[in-house]
């Protein structure tokens, strides 16, 4: 495996410096609505026998007027995938299970209603290859066309900022991904999703990092206003149930088809990182 210890750590800056910056912002948006707050930070380190290096993360969540749940989850980690799971990854096998893996992955579940939830993640991965992937989602219990149309100008610009086919491309892909097929519905009302942006050379590192940088500056400029605009939206009995039961969906969803669950889940992660995505109250009609 080619040693990309150094990009590794490059990337591991970057999504911890995103998320001290999501942090902050989203405390901000808390202090505005009246609420002290604050996000809580929990360190955990990964466990791999005969392992002396094998990593961990931070996961920070915060519970409170407007962000009833949010988590933001950085982790760095490195060592074999065991032989089942890592013929399902990218660049590797049984004969060479070793990879590296850093990422921020976040999940708000919104206290009103009228906000929309959301996901984001980012990540860098290394096997026998090199290669980032991740995106954004949003996921409105009640949709409202103006939102979701910002929401997506926002990431169509910075995907044609780096490469005019991105857009459409991974558009497709999220509404490909982000789907309920024993529902037959989709998780919310999509984003971007891309996978195996693949890193030949440090040049190429450099140009994805780049991309995944400015997707993760679009996520920054955009969920917020959402969230400033219908925070103080009324809501009714009935908007409080619908929400409630497009969570269990949500949660389904997590539980039943997420590469990201799966992946931490077989990679010996932190399960209570992992499992944060999930909605504090959901209901099943």
């Amino acid at each position: 495996m080619t040693d990309w210890s150094e990009q590794t750590q490059q990337a591991r800056n970057w999504f911890e410096e995103l998320r001290n910056r999501i942090c902050a912002e989203f405390e901000s948006i808390e202090r505005e609505a009246g609420s002290d707050a604050a996000f809580e930070y929990t360190d955990w380190q990964r466990e791999e026998e005969g392992n002396t290096d094998p990593g961990g993360g931070t996961r920070a969540v915060m519970k409170g007027k407007v962000f009833e749940k949010v988590g933001v989850n950085v982790s760095t980690v490195r060592g074999n995938f065991a032989p089942e799971f890592a013929g399902t990854i990218n660049g590797a096998s049984a004969d060479n299970p070793g990879f590296s893996a850093t990422g921020i992955s976040l999940v708000a579940h919104m206290a009103n209603p009228h906000v929309p939830a959301v996901h984001m993640n980012t990540r860098f991965l290394t096997t026998q290859s090199a290669w980032f992937g991740g995106g954004a989602d949003l996921n409105p219990p009640i949709p409202y066309a103006e939102d979701t149309e910002q929401f997506h100008a926002r990431f169509r610009a910075a995907c044609s900022a780096h490469n005019p086919t991105y857009y459409d491309r991974f558009k497709k892909w999220a509404d490909e991904y982000f789907f309920i097929p024993h529902r037959g519905v989709h998780r919310g009302v999509g984003g971007i999703f891309y996978d195996h942006l693949e890193c030949p050379d440090t040049a190429g590192f450099e140009r994805n990092l780049a991309f995944t940088r400015d997707v993760g500056e679009a996520f920054l400029d955009i969920f917020p206003k959402l969230v400033r605009r219908r925070m103080a939206a009324e809501f009714t009995p009935q908007d409080k149930q619908a929400q409630l039961e497009w969570r269990g969906r949500y949660a389904e969803f997590n539980l039943v088809y997420d590469r990201g669950t799966l992946f931490g889940l077989k990679t010996g992660g932190n399960i209570d990182a992992i499992l944060m995505s999930l909605p504090p109250e959901a209901v099943w009609s």
